[in-house]
């Protein structure tokens, strides 16, 4: 299992905040990690700064198809933010602590609040594809942790409560919106695997018995690591395939990304009535 010393991760996230302040000091409220078709929800933001993980001294780089790679700051309805379109995945090779440097980033140019969207399978027969779910909980089956090694009480504490990993007055406030709005949203379980292949029958009926509604292969490095600093977090997902392990048909990405854009406008509509509230928690 790969860890970084904290001294040696401390140090980097210093030298990437550091090149983010070189074009702008501007401080967000909110941050926004995008994920598997989410990425025009960028397209809200009135961007004051673009900068590619690539420009970034030692950000992480996304591989991910769909996943543009750059960051942004500017403001989106009112509030300033940082939005991370294009997520990091432990697929990709990357360890846990190097995928939530932009939740840590994050919090380090002063953001309060997290939000996030991803793509998943639903393992709940009740869903369908191009369903919007908010996620309750979640179980870690990917085998780490991004606070693995050494803890650097800098970037937060030793121990961290998982006790509350997605804010419940966000939940709460995603609800009521999205009640507002005549938009159907359930609450789900979230169960984060490795990846990057899918899983067999016989893994879909145990994630299922387990007490998950989705399955995905992102989201809970970043939650937890979200916990672990500081962040107050709300997370979307859209059913992109149905997990159910005597009804299964060969994945398709065209056809997962076409269902993860299918659902953009309801997210967007949450986000556009959920964003402006946060100036007031």
């Amino acid at each position: 299992m790969s860890t970084m010393p904290s001294d040696q991760e401390y140090t980097r996230l210093q030298d990437i905040l550091s090149a983010v302040r070189q074009q702008s000091q501007r401080i967000p409220r909110l941050a926004l990690l995008l994920g598997t078709g989410l990425g025009a929800i960028a397209d809200a933001i009135e961007v004051e700064v673009r900068i590619p993980y690539q420009q970034l001294p030692e950000m992480p780089v996304s591989t991910a198809e769909s996943h543009a790679g750059e960051l942004l700051l500017g403001t989106v309805h009112g509030i300033s933010v940082v939005a991370f379109s294009g997520r990091l995945h432990c697929y990709e090779g990357y360890a846990a602590h190097e995928v939530v440097v932009p939740v840590r980033l994050a919090r380090l140019l002063g953001a309060q609040y997290l939000i996030m969207g991803s793509a998943v399978g639903g393992l709940d027969p009740r869903l369908q594809v191009g369903d919007v779910v908010v996620l309750e909980d979640h179980i870690n089956a990917m085998g780490v942790n991004p606070l693995v090694g050494p803890n650097d009480d800098r970037i937060g504490p030793r121990w961290p409560d998982m006790i509350e990993p997605y804010d419940q007055g966000l939940l709460s406030l995603a609800h009521q919106q999205a009640l507002s709005h005549g938009l159907a949203l359930r609450s789900a379980v979230y169960v984060a695997v490795l990846g990057p292949n899918l899983e067999t029958r016989a893994e879909y009926r145990m994630l299922r018995n387990w007490g998950a509604d989705v399955v995905g292969m992102s989201t809970v490095p970043e939650a937890i690591a979200a916990v672990h600093c500081g962040l107050k977090t709300l997370s979307f997902a859209v059913v992109t395939d149905r997990c159910l392990p005597d009804a299964l048909e060969p994945a398709d990405i065209s056809k997962i990304i076409a269902a993860a854009q299918s659902a953009e406008p309801t997210i967007t509509t949450l986000l556009s009535s959920i964003v402006p509230q946060l100036q007031e928690m």
